[in-house]
């Protein structure tokens, strides 16, 4: 037999309570070539057996209790497809996801990978904060978004991706001591790698209290400014021990610690505070964004919360010339 079209890489541990819904939306894509590739952490629920009583196309792989990147890395030795799609086992995908992301990555070899939209579930008892990532991450819709606002938060989100296996062998997980998923996207975009979105809401996202994300200390916020911190040390920040930095709000002084670990120290601060323009900070002279105007053109991190505050440091830089990803990055 000859390979599907997209393998589906699942890794599951004691999932048994949400599997059926999950490999229901799996069995009802509308693209039927696939094969999906569980791998069972070690679990004590029958997670295995159910997957395994689902579907013929569904080959469970049981490891001991190894954690996610262990689990990734042999599930994925086992994929056989050209395309590789990541699902976890508590979430739900639309009928039509593999058929249409499989064809964008068909319609252009540029593409490395392709994620989607999402739609976070339950809604009720949803915080304002988790509807502002949603509508955040559903307006990345580009690859030129994708780049643009990888400092931000990971703008893929992982169980939506869908990636050519031969990169991803190339590439693979690892474990840094902060989260994989966002590691692996940062590290495609380092490598010049181009990752687009199918901008189609594909997959309902499942939240809550053990999501991974939230249970687990790689995924912890300081670990993500770490993660953040070290790939714009050996990106933007790679030729120079200095830079400019637009924001001390919480946001910016995270970030600045994390980038002194780097060897990599603000020349100037950007504020709009009035109390602090005039002043030094960590011996960096604070300034107004007026005064970027006399100033070489980058290197410059605007880390600030709130998308419509970046939007406009972006509208701001982009009138003087500046253009992102090359002169400035925006982060959070």
């Amino acid at each position: 037999m000859g390979a599907p079209r997209v393998s589906v890489l699942l890794p599951a541990r004691d999932a048994a309570v949400t599997l059926d819904a999950c490999l229901r939306s799996l069995r009802r894509q509308t693209l039927p070539d696939w094969e999906c590739i569980l791998v069972d952490d070690g679990s004590r629920d029958g997670t295995g057996g159910l997957a395994a009583a689902a579907d013929a196309r569904i080959r469970v792989v049981a490891i001991p209790p190894s954690g996610i990147v262990p689990a990734l890395s042999a599930g994925l030795a086992e994929c056989r497809s050209a395309y590789v799609a990541r699902m976890d086992a508590d979430d739900v995908m639309h009928r039509d996801r593999l058929a249409l992301q499989v064809a964008a990555l068909d319609a252009d070899p540029r593409l490395a990978a392709v994620g989607a939209h999402v739609r976070f579930f339950p809604r009720r008892g949803m915080t304002d904060g988790l509807r502002a990532y949603e509508r955040w991450l559903n307006a990345v819709d580009t690859p030129q978004r994708v780049r643009a606002e990888a400092f931000v938060e990971s703008p893929v989100a992982h169980p939506t991706l869908c990636i050519r296996r031969d990169v991803l062998s190339e590439h693979g997980y690892v474990d840094r001591g902060w989260p994989e998923d966002y590691d692996l996207v940062l590290r495609l975009l380092a490598a010049g790698h181009v990752v687009g979105i199918v901008p189609r809401r594909l997959l309902a996202w499942r939240d809550g209290p053990g999501r991974l994300t939230r249970t687990h200390g790689a995924y912890a916020q300081d670990r993500i400014v770490a993660c953040k911190a070290h790939y714009l040390a050996t990106g933007l920040l790679a030729r120079t021990d200095r830079y400019v930095l637009w924001g001390y709000g919480g946001t910016g002084r995270a970030l600045r610690r994390a980038l002194a670990l780097h060897g990599r120290h603000p020349s100037h601060v950007v504020e709009l505070h009035a109390g602090r323009l005039g002043n030094r900070i960590h011996g960096a002279p604070v300034i107004p964004p007026e005064a970027l105007d006399g100033m070489p053109r980058g290197p410059l991190v605007a880390s600030v919360a709130g998308a419509a505050a970046r939007d406009e440091i972006r509208a701001f830089l982009a009138a003087r010339g500046w253009v992102e990803t090359r002169d400035f990055v925006c982060a959070a």
